[in-house]
């Protein structure tokens, strides 16, 4: 099959660092040229893949002065549609910025919405595009949307080999990602000071959250000597940082559509404590995995019975339900369908248009 794979340009693919929709799009995409598809990546031209590159703009936009990051998205699409006939399916990781130009169009795409779907703006944009082929990420992120053409759902996975099991438990706590109020790094700190334990955190500051950082977390580091702020952390740097790890802390305050760290963490066979939010209920088996919960002192409770899960049991579970090779089998079932309506939809119009013709 000729695959198309749209990725958004803030990061390269992979991320050098952080970044969620293009470690994913990297995964998918190495994943299908393994199976032995043709895949083109539309990314940004700093990217690395196996599969043909095609750039939108020469290095990720977060890595550049970039004032419009749309205008180099409108090149970007221009370039997809412009070889558009090429591909057996035209798979977009971009949000919704296509839906204008392709809705029209007789087109084989389908598009996986990667952010929270919870936004007012969005509902009468998706009510005007609601025949848009869309994949969700969880059965959660598709609640605020309502009835649009949602074409499958699939969990995203990572290639088996990235993460090895880490056996033995390790004695600190871990949180990664992202420092913003959403994420609740205060919590994770809070959590770690009544349980008694270590806390490291390697996690990015964005611009946006920078004077969130400033004021509410930097004096907390500054007052709880058992935090180890390490900053953000690579691809490579996870799997000990994760694996070495006595528990992994997701106290998150927002809907989370997945939770990559998550499986990230299991992987490693390193149990995850979460808050109950967004798709976590899809993501984590309360007692094997991790555990579920609702504040703070549950958290602490938590904490206490890590020792009690099994990490094998944890990576186990990764192994069958978060792997690379499954997203991409779960997609390749979803392409197939795409491309079987189109032509199902093609041969009926030509029908129906020999019949207007005869009579």
């Amino acid at each position: 099959m000729k695959i198309a794979q749209i990725a958004p340009l803030y990061e390269s693919v992979p991320p050098r660092l952080y970044g969620g929709t293009e470690r994913v799009v990297s995964y998918l995409t190495e994943e299908l040229v393994r199976l032995g598809h043709e895949v083109t990546l539309f990314a940004s031209g700093d990217s690395v893949t196996t599969a043909r590159l095609e750039s939108g703009c020469p290095t990720a936009l977060r890595l550049t002065r970039c004032a419009d990051p749309f205008a180099h998205h409108v090149v970007l699409l221009d370039k997809v549609l412009s070889q558009a006939n090429e591909f057996d399916i035209l798979h977009f990781h971009t949000d919704y910025s296509h839906f204008a130009a392709t809705h029209n169009q007789e087109l084989p795409t389908v598009t996986t919405l990667h952010g929270r779907l919870d936004l007012p703006d969005l509902v009468p944009l998706y009510r005007q595009f609601d025949r848009m082929p869309l994949v969700s990420i969880s059965q959660f992120q598709r609640r605020p949307l309502g009835r649009v053409n949602w074409v499958g759902n699939v969990y995203h996975g990572l290639p088996a080999n990235l993460y090895q099991l880490h056996p033995r438990t390790g004695d600190y706590l871990a949180f990664l990602g992202r420092i913003s109020p959403e994420k609740r790094p205060d919590r994770a700190i809070q959590i770690a000071a009544k349980a008694g334990m270590t806390l490291r955190i390697a996690a990015k500051v964005d611009a946006v959250d920078q004077e969130y950082f400033e004021t509410r977390i930097e004096p907390m580091l500054d007052s709880n000597p058992n935090v180890e702020y390490l900053g953000e952390i690579s691809e490579t740097q996870k799997n000990e940082f994760l694996g070495n790890a006595y528990a992994y802390l997701f106290p998150i305050d927002w809907p989370e559509p997945f939770g990559l760290s998550v499986i990230e963490a299991m992987a490693c066979g390193t149990p995850t404590i979460a808050f109950g939010r967004g798709s976590v209920p899809e993501l984590i088996d309360d007692g094997v995995t991790g555990f579920i919960v609702n504040d703070e002192e549950e958290a602490v409770k938590a904490v206490r019975n890590v020792s009690q899960l099994c990490r094998a049991r944890c990576r186990a579970t990764f192994e069958r339900r978060f792997t690379a090779c499954r997203m991409a089998k779960d997609y390749l079932t979803i392409y197939d369908a795409r491309v079987t309506e189109l032509l199902q939809s093609r041969t009926v119009s030509s029908i129906d248009l020999s019949t207007t013709v005869l009579s």
